[in-house]
């Protein structure tokens, strides 16, 4: 999301887009996006939440080959008002909050390598694009995403970013949703990753804890591996709700200065759907160590 420099690249515009290009795409770069998207799509219709499966059915995303910008955003237009827009990389906050704000969903045009086909540390067009799009296909959650970008112009000016990126994290990025009389998948680094859509709701590991504005604020998060967190919402209507009825800017007071919760730390005010064995994360400590 962020990016050190606040110089877009020579190829970019001002707001830092760039074309797709997407007839330079090569046959082996659409075999990759067929390849991930198969691997997926075989998975995820009883694991995900059915708002994604819509939306990739509203997108027409079955289609062979990488999506086309172009197109993906005429139809995402008329179902939300929403576009994708390609960017070479990640970008400054404050223009990745304003393509939000304004519904353009900014992607990264390239995709991965088969040596990187199950990690890669920065975002590519299976992630940003299979992973995000389809809920920006639904009405609520595309209203979720621009109330977020809006909240971040507001939290670039209070110093509180850092505060906002985790309600991303544990929501867009990583979030999971009651549906159905259990749990399902809805954020992108799940949608998108193979390991994490199984790890995410089958694995002992993690702690799965219903969602709480101000307990999550104070939630750090892993970059670098899976979560030994994740946050369940009880809808995306309820999401789009506390977000909007929460006055940010004295919750940021309230926290700031204040103690972070040990990732792998449950309260005893926590909602627990999982209480996890953190199992993972601590083999993961002793490879690395």
């Amino acid at each position: 999301m962020a990016q050190a420099s606040c110089t877009p690249p020579p190829e970019a515009a001002p707001d830092w887009t760039i074309p797709q290009a997407w007839d330079t795409y090569s046959p082996a770069e659409h075999a990759m996006w067929d390849h991930l998207f198969a691997r997926q799509t075989l998975m995820l219709p009883e694991r995900a939440a059915s708002e994604v499966m819509a939306g990739i059915d509203v997108l027409r995303m079955k289609r062979p080959g990488i999506p086309n910008f172009d197109e993906l955003s005429e139809r995402l237009m008329k179902a939300t008002g929403w576009q994708v827009v390609a960017v070479s990389g990640l970008v400054p906050d404050r223009i990745f909050f304003e393509h939000l704000a304004n519904r353009r969903f900014v992607a990264g045009r390239f995709i991965r390598t088969p040596e990187q086909i199950d990690y890669l540390q920065e975002p590519d067009i299976f992630h940003d694009v299979f992973g995000h799009v389809p809920l920006l296909a639904n009405p609520v959650f595309a209203d979720y995403m621009q109330a977020y970008g809006e909240g971040g112009l507001r939290a670039d000016g209070l110093g509180a970013i850092e505060r906002l990126a985790r309600l991303y994290w544990y929501t867009v990025e990583f979030g999971l949703v009651q549906q159905d009389g259990g749990l399902k998948l809805f954020g992108a680094g799940i949608i998108s990753s193979y390991g994490e859509s199984l790890f995410a709701l089958d694995d002992l590991s993690p702690n799965r804890l219903g969602f709480d504005l101000r307990r999550l604020m104070r939630t750090p998060y892993r970059i670098d591996d899976y979560q030994q967190a994740y946050f369940v919402v009880e809808s995306f209507e309820d999401l789009l709700r506390q977000t909007i009825e929460t006055d940010f800017a004295p919750l940021y007071a309230e926290l700031a200065g204040g103690d972070d919760i040990p990732i792998d730390v449950i309260l005893p005010s926590d909602r627990v759907h999982t209480h996890g064995t953190q199992a993972y994360a601590a083999a993961a400590k002793i490879r690395d160590a």
